[in-house]
C-alpha cells in the first residue's frame, strides 16, 4: 500500500514540513491541528512543523532553517563543508543563507546570513548522500565564510583544510574569488592559494612559507619522510638540506603540544630522529606568526641558505 503523500515528503526532509507544502500532500489545517494537539507533531517555528517529537538533529535543523526561510535558501559556511565531508570545523550553529532583502530573526541553533548574490547561481545540483537539502557549492560556501570570518588565520586556515581533505583544489577555488567579486579578503586568499598551491596544507606550513619570503630564506622541504632510530617511519615538518649534507628541521609546535603526555612524545620523538648530521630545531606557531625575524636568524645561524629569487 502506498503510503501518505506527506509522509514520503517528510521522510525525504528528515521529518520537517513546511506549512505551505502541507495542502499539496493531502494535509488540511484540522489534520494539521489534531496533530499538534495529539503532540504526534510539533512545530518549529511559525512557518514549519516536525513529523516527530524530541530534540532535533544537526541535519534536521538545517532542513529547520531552509524550510523556514522558504525557496532559495540553502545551507552554507561551515554547515555546508560539513556534508561535503570537511573533518574538525565543527560549529553548534547551522548556517543558512537568504536573499539580503529577508529579514528575520535567528531560530536557536541556526544562523541566516544574507547576500545579495543569486542564490540559484551558488546551490549545488546535487551533493552526494544529501538527497534534496539544499545546499551551497563548496567553495562558495568556503569562500564566504572565510570572508567574514573574524580571524584570518581561520579564514586561510578552512581553505588549507579543505584541500588537504582533498575536497577540493586551489584550481576550484580560485575562479570563485572572481565569481564572487565583490569579495573580502580577495587578495589574501589569492595569496593563501599559492602558498597551498605551492604544497603548504596547514596554517603552519604557511606561516614558513611566509616567514621565508618576507626574510628571504630559501623555502623549505616540507612533510618529508624519516625513519627514526627505533625503525619507525616520521615525517618532518620542515627541512632544508645544507652543500655539506647536513640537515636542518624545524617544527613547529601548536596549542595541543602544551598538553604533558604529547610533549614528552613529540620530545622523545625529536631525540630518536636527531643524528649529527640532523639538527632539528622547535617553535611555537605563535612565535612563527608573530615573530617570524627571530625564527629566521636561527635558522641562519645554521646554515640555512638565503633564496636565490
Amino acid at each position: 500500500m502506498k503510503s501518505a503523500p506527506w509522509r514520503e515528503l517528510a521522510a525525504a526532509q528528515d521529518g520537517m514540513l513546511a506549512l505551505r507544502q502541507l495542502p499539496g500532500v493531502g494535509v488540511s489545517r484540522s489534520m494539521m491541528r489534531n496533530q499538534l494537539a495529539r503532540e504526534r507533531w510539533v512545530s518549529r517555528s511559525e512557518h514549519v512543523i516536525s513529523t516527530f517529537t524530541g530534540e532535533t538533529t544537526e541535519r534536521q535543523r538545517m532542513w529547520l532553517g531552509v524550510l523556514h526561510a522558504g525557496n532559495g535558501a540553502v545551507v552554507c559556511g561551515l554547515s555546508a563543508g560539513k556534508l561535503y565531508g570537511l573533518r574538525n570545523w565543527d560549529r553548534e550553529t547551522v548556517t543558512v543563507m537568504v536573499p539580503d532583502d529577508w529579514s528575520f530573526a535567528d531560530l536557536e541553533g541556526i544562523h541566516f546570513v544574507r547576500t545579495r548574490r543569486p542564490l540559484g547561481d551558488l546551490r549545488a545540483t546535487r551533493v552526494r548522500g544529501q538527497g534534496r537539502l539544499p545546499v551551497c557549492q563548496l567553495e562558495p560556501a568556503l569562500l564566504l565564510f572565510a570572508a567574514y570570518e573574524h580571524s584570518p588565520r581561520t579564514a586561510q586556515g578552512v581553505l588549507a583544510a579543505a584541500v588537504q581533505q582533498r575536497l577540493t583544489e586551489p584550481d576550484r577555488l580560485r575562479p570563485w574569488i572572481d565569481r564572487l567579486r565583490p569579495l573580502r579578503r580577495s587578495k589574501m586568499f589569492q595569496r593563501a592559494l599559492l602558498d597551498i598551491e605551492g604544497g603548504a596544507q596547514s596554517l603552519a606550513e604557511i606561516d614558513v612559507r611566509r616567514m621565508c619570503r618576507v626574510t628571504g630564506l630559501s623555502m623549505p622541504r616540507r612533510q618529508r619522510p624519516r625513519t627514526d632510530r627505533d625503525g619507525r617511519q616520521r615525517f618532518t615538518d620542515c627541512e632544508w638540506h645544507l652543500a655539506d649534507g647536513t640537515v636542518v628541521v624545524l617544527e613547529i609546535d601548536g596549542g595541543f603540544h602544551a598538553d604533558v603526555e604529547r610533549y614528552d612524545d613529540d620530545m622523545k620523538r625529536q631525540r630518536k630522529l636527531t643524528t649529527t648530521k640532523r639538527i632539528i630545531l622547535r617553535c611555537g606557531a605563535l612565535e612563527l606568526r608573530d615573530d617570524p625575524e627571530s625564527v629566521a636568524q636561527d635558522l641562519r645561524a645554521l646554515g640555512v641558505p638565503e633564496s636565490s629569487a
